[in-house]
């Protein structure tokens, strides 16, 4: 019976004649998924991703020690049983601070993202259906920030504020939004005259009212696959400003900030700066794979 109701599900979804629009969304996001988990190196992001996700959320029952604990009579011991990966100049347990780094740098991530797509699309949406003025002065605003290094104008926008981890992710967003802001616009400038747009038009429908509930959605699928792409990045600027003393403050387990505060100790004691590079080095290359994967599956012109 069991074996029956999964087939008849799976037939379901694969249905070349959809019975509704739910219908025809569920078939549509079962063959995306097909397709995504056909390319092995996007389900190891996936699988990569969602493993330092779950361990950072619970690093309070996997880390064995506290990771602002100081022993100074171990400090920058080496890997071993006690210490999975060693300890730090101050003796702190490495393997427990890289779990609730975790916690520190992919949540910047999370909370930049949820600042930065919005912003872009909103304004990106707004430049590319309005057009004339509204665009010129959106887009040369865009052009502003597009024209400075992220890292760079991350620095100014930090300094300031004030070095902390809420001033970081301010600082990060602020660089990272033009991208998508461009995306939107490209996409928008491509439907914005279409006959679909202009019935909606014809019905009465207000500006607001045609982007957010037409407009908006044909642009999500490719922002979501920058948004994806450029999660390496964001953790790489996160890193870097935590590595500049600009982010997350000592004593806070953060990966940028533990290499800067252990980079003394690089020929010596390998391990105390390295395995905090290692940690940032994978996160990147899983979003980069996972990116990858969803673009494949999103966007129409890899089809």
């Amino acid at each position: 019976m069991t074996a029956l109701s999964t087939y008849l599900s799976r037939d379901w979804l694969l249905s070349e004649t959809p019975s509704s629009r739910t219908h025809a969304a569920w078939v549509r996001r079962y063959r995306g998924w097909l397709q995504f988990r056909g390319n092995g190196l996007a389900m190891v992001g996936l699988i990569t991703v969602i493993v330092m996700i779950v361990a950072s959320l619970a690093a309070p029952l996997l880390a064995f020690q506290d990771p602002s604990a100081q022993d100074l009579a171990g400090r920058l011991a080496p890997p071993s049983a006690a210490h999975w990966f060693g300890t730090d100049e101050l003796g702190r347990d490495i393997y427990a601070r890289i779990l609730y780094g975790g916690r520190v740098t992919l949540g910047m991530v999370v909370a930049v993202v949820l600042l930065v797509a919005p912003i872009g699309l909103a304004v990106g949406c707004i430049a590319g259906y309005f057009g004339g003025i509204v665009d010129r002065a959106l887009m040369r605003l865009t052009d502003v920030f597009l024209a400075f290094p992220r890292l760079v104008l991350a620095l100014a926008f930090v300094a300031a504020l004030k070095p902390g981890i809420t001033s970081a992710v301010i600082a990060i967003a602020l660089t990272a939004w033009p991208p998508y802001a461009r995306l939107a616009r490209a996409e928008t400038l491509t439907v914005r005259n279409t006959d679909y747009i202009a019935a909606v038009r014809m019905t009465g429908a207000r500006s607001g009212r045609i982007i957010l509930r037409h407009i908006v959605p044909l642009c999500v699928s490719s922002v979501i696959v920058r948004v994806t792409l450029d999660m390496s990045g964001i953790i790489l600027t996160a890193a870097a400003l935590g590595f500049l003393g600009m982010g997350a403050q000592p004593p806070l387990p953060e990966w940028g900030t533990m290499i800067a505060s252990s980079r003394a100790y690089i020929l010596e004691q390998w391990w105390v700066p390295t395995i905090p590079g290692i940690a940032i080095f994978i996160a990147s290359l899983a979003f980069n794979l996972l990116g990858d994967g969803m673009r494949d599956v999103l966007d129409p012109r890899q089809r």
